[in-house]
């Protein structure tokens, strides 16, 4: 397995925890997972999660050791040993969008102690009587990253998408939680390394976290913002890096019945091309275990039917509950099927996902070939 992370950190860069109680390494504790694999915003300290304590962050998600310890509580968390920090980043993201009784407690412990609070969640702390007595009596701040803007700084869509000139891939997925955010880090990064200037454009309040420059956490905005949100940050982002290559992340999946976000995306960036995120072993929709997941093929018809303009030019695999050679076998197995490649973007060759793409559009290769030389 290989690790996402490869980041420079300047000594201003806020030293954080993240706290993901009883989550770490699984499905709600995404925004965790996600910050130990990569985080420009933030220096990770270290993780609390008292059922992993004593293990390192990365060895527990990707094999590979970051560096980052997971720790039994915010006491520790705080020990001089463990280095100085100013941040608490909450780092899960279960269905309700809300927190429990126990977290609210270590949060306003948190504030307590000083530290700043980075909220994910639906529920807004800074509208909380409490929460906002406390950072204001200690002279910290909480940031809620799932606010919207007011309603009159909010886009419509205005058709100014047919303006950006470069080419926009998506990373969509058949559900929730899969890894579309990490592909389309993972994306970012190999195609700007070979040579290809590309933007990533976030839609979640993990990529914001993480440190993506443009975007916003789209499901927290009234429905009829969001395809004009995407359009503007796609706009935005293109405006100001002149890129060759937009990567807009995906958000939950076309076919699920509980989230409408990924019709926004399609509609708002207009993507020439989507690369879909499955796993292959997920027999039914996360956080709703009534419901069966899609197959990838079902997945790749409703997307080019919903966006005519857009073809799925490759997929990426989650390894979850796969061994190396079911892995090896299900690339090799969706390559026949679907007629795409595939790959699984964290145990595999970064350059497999450049492939992918150039494969698609030929124009970009001579970029990659002349960093390559």
């Amino acid at each position: 397995m290989s690790s996402v992370q490869n980041n420079i950190y300047s000594p201003s860069t806020p030293r954080a925890i993240v706290y993901c109680e009883a989550n770490f390494g699984r499905i709600d504790g995404k925004t965790a997972n996600g910050l130990v694999r990569h985080s420009q915003r933030f220096k990770i300290q270290s993780i609390i999660d008292s059922k992993l304590a004593g293990f390192d962050a990365g060895q527990v998600l990707d094999g590979v050791a970051t560096g980052i310890p997971i720790l039994a509580d915010l006491a520790e968390a705080l020990a001089p040993a463990n280095g100085p920090v100013d941040t608490l980043i909450f780092g899960m993201a279960p269905a309700s969008g809300r927190l429990q009784a126990p977290e609210r407690h270590v949060l306003l412990e948190a504030i307590a102690a000083g530290l700043h609070l980075i909220n994910g969640l639906h529920e807004f702390l800074n509208d909380d009587l409490e929460f906002a007595a406390a950072a204001a009596a200690k002279n910290v701040r909480i940031v809620d990253v799932r606010r919207p803007p007011a309603q009159g700084d909010l886009h419509l869509f205005s058709g100014r998408i047919s303006s950006v000139g470069c080419k926009r891939i998506a990373v969509l997925g058949t559900d929730g939680a899969i890894g579309k955010r990490t592909t389309a880090v993972i994306l970012t990064r190999a195609l700007n390394e070979r040579g290809i200037k590309t933007v990533m454009v976030g839609t979640g309040q993990t990529g914001l976290m993480q440190g993506a420059r443009y975007g916003i956490a789209l499901d927290a905005l009234p429905c009829q913002y969001g395809s004009g949100e995407v359009e503007a940050a796609v706009v935005h982002a293109f405006e100001a890096e002149s890129p060759e290559v937009i990567v807009i992340e995906g958000q939950g999946a076309l076919s699920h019945p509980a989230y409408l976000s990924s019709t926004a995306i399609l509609r708002g960036s207009q993507p020439q091309a989507v690369v879909l995120q499955h796993a292959p072993m997920r027999q039914r929709l996360s956080d709703f275990p009534k419901i069966p997941m899609p197959t990838a093929a079902s997945e790749i018809k409703l997307i080019e039917a919903f966006s005519p303009a857009t073809r799925v030019i490759g997929m990426a695999l989650n390894h979850e509950g796969m061994s190396e050679a079911e892995m090896t076998a299900a690339i090799a197995l969706y390559e026949i099927e679907l007629g795409i490649p595939a790959t699984d973007a964290l145990s595999r060759s970064p350059q497999r996902l450049v492939d992918m793409v150039v494969r698609a559009f030929p124009e970009l290769k001579p970029m990659a070939n002349a960093i390559a030389l």
